[in-house]
């Protein structure tokens, strides 16, 4: 690993799901034990893909791109997240980024640029026929990453 990686961001990438949240819950935490900042990704990906992901916040603030539909979604997500999680999570801990294109790829583009020292991502763990015809992020990111990730698979607020 180079020098640049053991400075760089903690990179999470988000979907506003609740993985991705209690990704980015752990990926605050790691970043607090190693004094990393933690970079907040999401990647505007293809609509044609998932049909009326970002239409609802289209919709309600009456916006025309969905890059300007993605910024909202992430502010929301991340004024949720503080919210709910002050004690542990700091907005000022935060840095977000939106990009668009194909998820996996985006990613790794990103943690390639930022020199992140690793990849902390939510997975909602499809199986099955979906998870043959449209495969995992999570996946795809784990047998690319030049660095290591660690993949959340489940809700890490519930656990006791």
């Amino acid at each position: 690993m180079s020098d640049k990686h053991e400075t760089g961001p903690i990179l999470v990438p988000v979907d506003f799901s609740a993985p991705s949240e209690a990704a980015l819950l752990l990926g605050v935490e790691l970043g607090h034990c190693l004094e990393r900042r933690v970079l907040v990704l999401h990647v505007v990906h293809d609509p044609g893909s998932m049909p009326g992901y970002y239409s609802q916040a289209l919709k309600q603030k009456h916006l025309a791109r969905i890059e300007d539909g993605a910024a909202d979604m992430l502010d929301d997500f991340l004024k949720r997240v503080v919210k709910a999680h002050g004690d542990l999570v700091k907005r000022k801990q935060l840095d977000s980024m939106l990009v668009t294109g194909l998820p996996s790829s985006r990613i790794l583009e990103v943690a390639k640029k930022s020199d992140a020292a690793m990849i902390v991502i939510g997975s909602k763990g499809l199986t099955g026929w979906k998870h043959l015809m449209i495969g995992s992020v999570a996946e795809q990111v784990v047998h690319l990453a030049p660095i290591p990730v660690t993949v959340v698979k489940s809700d890490r607020k519930k656990r006791g």
